[in-house]
């Protein structure tokens, strides 16, 4: 199971700023959902995205 966490949340674990990983997750950058009004990043996504792994939606490698 993927593990989720909100904006705030992700943005306490990495460093990133609040609004970098909003802006992220409104252009469709990182991997998340909304749920109400919040919306929940797939931290294993992030953490690939943020190594330069980019993966398309079916998991392809994009980096090579």
């Amino acid at each position: 199971m993927p593990r989720m966490l909100t904006i705030k949340e992700a943005a306490q674990e990495t460093g990133l700023s609040y609004n970098c990983l909003r802006q992220w997750c409104l252009s469709g950058t990182i991997a998340c959902v909304k749920a109400g009004s919040k919306f929940l990043i797939n931290m294993d996504k992030l953490k690939s995205f943020l190594n330069g792994e980019m993966q398309d939606e079916a998991g392809v490698d994009k980096t090579s």
